[in-house]
């Protein structure tokens, strides 16, 4: 939907200029929400994270690695909540939740968007989207955003607001932001998760302390409708979605109760993965393993190692084993693909910095020995 060129894609990015960091910036704090490991147009990864004032960002020097450069320091204030989502356009869109101090107590919040176009090139301005509030009390108390890309380039941002539902702010066909939208709801907590379908159609996957709440378009680009929702309870922040089969939808998540990880599959059992989770998202991709179409998993363990495990895709009813791999880290994993389609773990270790290990030569789910960046 989008094209940049020339001057005035030149203005677009001055705001989002990268820095020189000093030492303290080049720390990160925590990793961004959503996958935070992405493979661009030209073949390299590119990771971020969090450090104390802004955005931290590590690129691959060449496509496949094992290099990688050091961290880019993009400078952003005031935000509370930062997460991550790429187009099928390889565009990086990021979604922050914006808390700038206020009068009577009250911080002035918004959500503001930018987006990176290019591979390890400056990111745009971040321009505000607003709130759905127009009472500064109540407009206090919006969530975090989580955003999802169409294939036609169209960026659907969805936010808890203050009474629990949900919003949804999105781009219309010309590129100009609709209206924000109350797609309804109840309760419904941070770190809820979504997915855009190749076919152009996006679900979301919420939950309150009680169950889960689904949204699907009919069809791509089309309004959302509200499907049944699912007595299941689903620990905050634990849950993520993959398509497993054209048209259909895999929930993996840590169970409210026990902590245990989990899949489902509308219509289906909920079925026990093993593994206990820290409270944070699980990390899921598709990959080819010995031949076969296989869907891996990592996650942060109770004692905050990374665990990785594979299995057949939409065959995890036969049993993971979950193994070590990477070493410690601060916040949730992420999975991706490299230009070889080597698998690759990434997370952010406890000192602040970016830690890699890549899918080894042998068979099955090995990797190399991690390296820190």
């Amino acid at each position: 939907m989008r094209t940049r060129s020339g001057r005035g894609a030149a203005r677009g990015r001055s705001a989002g200029r990268v820095v020189e960091p000093d030492r303290e910036q080049q720390v990160a704090e925590s990793c961004l929400d959503g996958r935070w490991l992405v493979l661009g147009k030209d073949g390299r990864l590119t990771a971020y994270a969090r450090s104390r004032t802004g955005l931290l960002r590590w690129t691959e020097t060449r496509p496949g690695g094992p290099h990688w450069s050091e961290p880019d320091f993009i400078p952003v204030p005031d935000l509370t909540d930062l997460s991550v989502a790429q187009g099928a356009d390889t565009y990086v869109h990021f979604l922050g939740r914006r808390a700038r101090a206020g009068g009577e107590g009250l911080p002035t919040v918004d959500i503001v968007h930018a987006i990176q176009y290019q591979t390890a090139r400056p990111v745009t301005e971040w321009r505000s989207l607003g709130n759905p509030h127009p009472q500064r009390e109540k407009a206090a108390r919006l969530g975090a955003p989580v955003a999802a890309v169409s294939p036609t380039g169209r960026v659907h941002v969805l936010v808890p607001n203050a009474g629990g539902g949900l919003m949804l702010r999105r781009e219309g066909p010309s590129g100009k932001w609709d209206p924000w939208l109350d797609l309804k709801g109840s309760g419904v907590r941070d770190g809820f998760t979504a997915v855009a379908h190749p076919s152009g159609r996006i679900e979301v996957f919420a939950s309150n302390a009680q169950l889960v709440m689904r949204w699907s378009q009919p069809r791509a680009d089309g309004d959302f409708v509200q499907e049944p929702n699912l007595p299941l309870r689903v620990a905050a922040g634990t849950a993520t979605v993959l398509e497993t089969a054209p048209e259909r939808s895999t929930y993996f998540w840590a169970d409210e109760d026990t902590g245990q990880l989990v899949a489902h599959r509308v219509g289906g059992w909920v079925i026990p993965l093993g593994g206990a989770s820290s409270g944070e998202r699980v990390a899921v991709l598709r990959a080819v393993l010995d031949g076969y179409d296989c869907t891996v998993l990592a996650h942060r363990g109770p004692d905050g190692e990374v665990m990785v495990a594979a299995c057949g895709t939409e065959n995890e009813g036969a049993g993971l084993w979950w193994s070590p791999a990477g070493g410690a880290s601060v916040g949730a994993p992420a999975l991706a693909l490299d230009a070889y389609g080597r698998i690759v773990l990434a997370l952010i270790s406890p000192d602040g910095r970016l830690r890699v290990a890549r899918q080894g030569t042998g068979p099955g789910l090995a990797f190399d020995p991690p390296t820190s960046v």
